[in-house]
C-alpha cells in the first residue's frame, strides 16, 4: 500500500515541479532574477534578525532554560512566574508572530522556511498553553522542575570553574524562597489533579539533594565570605523546602480535585501543535490498531523460532488463534525475563550495553559517530517517577560538553517481588534495547548530529516525533543489522518495545479522550503489549501526568520508516544506510515532513 501511495505522491510532485519550471522559463529575465534575488536577501535578513531577537528574548525570560542551552549570562536569575511575568512573555510571543507576518515566506530559502514554520508553531503553542490550557494554574511539576533545574543545570556539567557556578547557585538559592512562595500563589489547588499533587510530593525534596550532594561538596573552593553566604542560602532553602513540603502534603494533596484527562477538544488542539501534522486522532488510532496487529504477528513468528528447540509440545500453528498467539509469545518472552541484573546493578548494565552497542555501530559504519562524550548517570530524584530512563543532551551553545544517559534506580521501598517484576521487564535484552533507544544510535547520537546542524533555532525547537521516532527506528536498524548475533530473543524484545510505542498511542488517546480506566489500561499494556506489572503501573502514572507526548514514538517511527523507504525507491542502487542516515540527520530535528522536503528538494509545506 505504501509503495502505491508513494509512487502517486512522487508523480504528483513531478508534475508540480514541471509546471513550476515551465512558468519560470516564461518569466526568467535579468530584471526578474535580480528582483527575486533582492527579495530573497531582504526576507532572509529580516528572518535572521527575527530569530536572533527571539533567541535573545527566550533566554532572557527563561534563565534556567538558558543555562541548560549553554547561555550563562543569566545563571544567577530565576524566571518571573507572576501574572505580570506571564503577560510580558505572551506579549513578546505575539509581537514575534506579528513580525513573522511581515516576512515573505516564499522568498525564504528552504532551510529558513522550515525554521519559520517551526517558530510560528512554537509561538502559537506557547500562547495556547498559557491562555487555553493554563498549565501554570494546575501543574505543580512546572515549578518543581524549574526550581530543581535551576541548581541541577549549574551542577551537572563543567561549563565553568566551581567557584563561578557556586556563586550563581547561591544567588538562585537566595531567590528560590520567593519563587516557591509565588508558585503557591499561582497554583489553584482545586484545579490540580490528584496524581500531579501526589507526584510532586515525592519529587519536591529532590532540590535539597542536588544542593547537598552535587553543590555543597565543592564549596571549599569559595573564599570564607562566599562560603558563608552559600551555607546561609542552603540552610534557608532547606527550611523553605520543608515548609513547602508541609503545604503540599496538608493543603495541595487534600484539596487537589482537578481533572487530569485533557478531553477531546483540547487534546486535538494540543496534538496538532505537538505533531505539526494534519493527521486526525481517529486516523492515528486506526493506524495504531493496525500496526499493533502486525507487530504481534511478527512477534509470534520470532517466538516460534525461539521456542522450536526448547518446548517441543507447545502448539505453534502457522495461523494461531488469539489465545495461541498470546501463549506462545508469553512463553518466548519468559526466556528473556530470566536474564536480568540484580536490582543494584541496573545502572552498571546500562554502561556495559552502551559500550557494546557503540562498538557495533562503529564497526558496521552505519552513521557518523558522535563528537561529544556520553555518560551514564543516576537519574536525579526530582526527575524520578516519570520514566525509567531519559537522554539529556548538552545545550546548543555548549556542544562539546557531556551527554547524559540517565537511569532511574529501582526504588528502595519496593519489595523483592516488585523489583523482580520491574527487572523482568528491564532484563538484559531490554537494557540493550534501552541503551540503543536512549543513546547509541538513538537519542545521544541523533541529538549530537542535531546540535551540529547549522540552525541554532532548529536545535532549540526540535520536533518530538522526529527525535522519539528516530530512537524507535534505530532499534529496528540494530535488529536488522544482526546486533547480538541476531539472537531471536533480542529481536523479540525490539518488537516488544515497538509494540510498546504503538500501545503508547492507544493508551494516550484512550486515557485522555475516551475515559479509559486504570484496569482497562493495565489490560492493554500487560496482555496486549506483554508488559510487566511494574512497568505498566509506571506507564499509567506517566500517561496521567502527560498528554500527547506518548504519541511521538509511533507517529515518528512511522514517518521515519516511510521516509527511508522513499529514499530507497528514489535513490535506487546509490542508496546506503550510511548515506541516508548522515543525510537525514544533517538537517537537525525538524518534523519529518520537513526533513523529507529538504532531503529530496521538495516544497516546504
Amino acid at each position: 500500500m505504501f509503495r502505491l501511495k508513494t509512487a502517486a505522491a512522487i508523480a504528483t510532485l513531478a508534475l508540480a515541479s514541471t509546471s513550476i519550471t515551465a512558468d519560470a522559463q516564461k518569466t526568467e529575465t535579468p530584471e526578474n532574477l535580480a528582483s527575486g534575488a533582492a527579495a530573497g536577501a531582504a526576507a532572509s535578513a529580516a528572518f535572521a534578525a527575527t530569530t536572533a531577537a527571539y533567541i535573545a528574548d527566550a533566554t532572557y525570560v527563561s534563565p534556567v532554560e538558558a543555562t541548560l542551552l549553554g547561555e550563562h549570562a543569566y545563571d544567577s536569575r530565576l524566571p518571573d512566574i507572576t501574572a505580570k511575568g506571564r503577560a510580558a512573555r505572551v506579549l513578546g510571543w505575539r509581537s514575534t508572530l506579528d513580525t513573522l507576518e511581515t516576512i515573505d515566506f516564499g522568498s525564504l530559502s528552504p532551510d529558513d522556511q522550515v525554521d519559520y514554520a517551526m517558530l510560528r508553531n512554537e509561538l502559537e503553542y506557547r500562547i495556547w498553553t498559557n491562555d487555553v490550557s493554563q498549565d501554570w494554574a494546575w501543574n505543580p511539576q512546572i515549578y518543581n522542575d524549574i526550581a530543581a533545574g535551576s541548581l541541577y543545570s549549574l551542577a551537572a556539567r563543567d561549563f565553568a570553574p566551581w567557584d563561578v557556578r557556586l556563586k550563581s547557585a547561591t544567588a538562585r538559592m537566595e531567590a528560590l524562597p520567593a519563587f516557591i512562595a509565588e508558585s503557591r500563589r499561582q497554583l489553584v489547588p482545586a484545579r490540580v489533579p490528584q496524581v500531579f499533587a501526589e507526584t510532586v510530593a515525592k519529587q519536591n525534596e529532590g532540590i535539597i539533594q542536588i544542593a547537598e550532594e552535587m553543590l555543597a561538596p565543592h564549596k571549599d573552593v569559595l573564599n570564607a565570605s562566599d562560603r558563608a553566604r552559600f551555607d546561609a542560602a542552603l540552610m534557608n532553602l532547606k527550611a523553605v523546602v520543608w515548609e513547602h513540603q508541609q503545604w503540599i502534603e496538608k493543603t495541595l494533596v487534600p484539596q487537589a480535585r482537578g481533572e487530569f484527562r485533557l478531553g477531546a477538544e483540547r487534546y486535538d488542539q494540543k496534538m496538532k501543535f505537538a505533531l505539526m501534522s494534519d493527521l486526525t486522532r481517529p486516523q492515528l488510532k486506526a493506524a495504531a490498531l493496525k500496526a499493533k496487529d502486525a507487530a504481534r504477528a511478527e512477534m509470534y513468528e520470532l517466538a516460534r523460532e525461539a521456542l522450536r528447540t526448547r518446548i517441543a509440545d507447545l502448539p505453534m500453528p502457522p495461523n494461531p488463534s488469539p489465545e495461541q498467539q498470546q501463549l506462545v509469545i508469553e512463553q518466548a518472552l519468559k526466556l528473556s525475563y530470566a536474564k536480568r541484573p540484580p536490582r543494584e546493578q541496573l545502572e552498571q548494565r546500562a554502561r556495559e550495553t552502551l559500550a557494546e552497542a557503540t562498538e557495533f555501530v562503529r564497526q558496521k559504519g552505519l552513521i557518523r559517530m558522535p563528537d561529544g562524550p556520553v555518560r551514564v548517570i543516576t537519574m536525579p530524584k526530582f526527575q524520578q517517577g516519570n520514566s525509567v530512563a531519559y537522554n539529556d543532551p548538552p545545550g546548543v551553545f555548549e556542544k562539546h560538553l557531556q551527554n547524559f544517559y540517565a537511569v532511574s534506580p529501582v526504588p528502595a521501598e519496593w519489595s523483592d517481588e516488585q523489583a523482580t517484576s520491574f527487572l523482568s521487564e528491564y532484563n538484559d535484552y531490554m537494557i540493550h534495547d534501552l541503551g540503543i533507544h536512549e543513546a547509541m544510535p538513538g537519542h545521544y547520537l541523533q541529538l549530537d548530529h542535531s546540535n551540529r546542524a547549522p540552525s541554532t533555532l532548529r536545535a532549540m525547537l526540535w520536533s518530538g516525533p522526529f527525535v522519539e521516532g528516530w530512537a524507535v527506528y534505530a532499534e529496528g536498524v540494530m535488529k536488522d543489522e544482526g546486533y547480538l548475533n541476531g539472537d531471536p530473543l533480542f529481536k523479540l524484545t525490539v518488537l516488544k518495545m515497538r509494540l510498546r510505542s504503538i500501545t503508547n498511542t492507544l493508551l494516550d488517546i484512550g486515557i485522555q479522550t475516551e475515559g479509559m480506566t486504570r484496569d482497562q489500561a493495565m489490560e492493554l499494556m500487560m496482555k496486549g503489549a506483554f508488559q510487566q506489572e511494574r512497568e505498566a503501573a509506571g506507564k499509567w502514572v506517566r500517561a496521567n501526568l502527560s498528554s500527547v507526548q506518548l504519541l511521538s514514538y509511533f507517529t515518528g517511527y512511522e514517518e521515519h520508516r516511510l521516509l527511508r523507504a522513499e529514499a530507497e525507491q528514489r535513490w535506487g542502487k546509490s542508496f546506503t544506510l550510511r548515506r541516508y542516515h548522515d543525510s537525514v540527520l544533517s538537517f537537525g530535528s525538524p518534523p519529518v515532513k520537513f526533513a523529507r522536503a529538504l532531503l529530496f528538494g521538495l516544497p516546504v509545506r
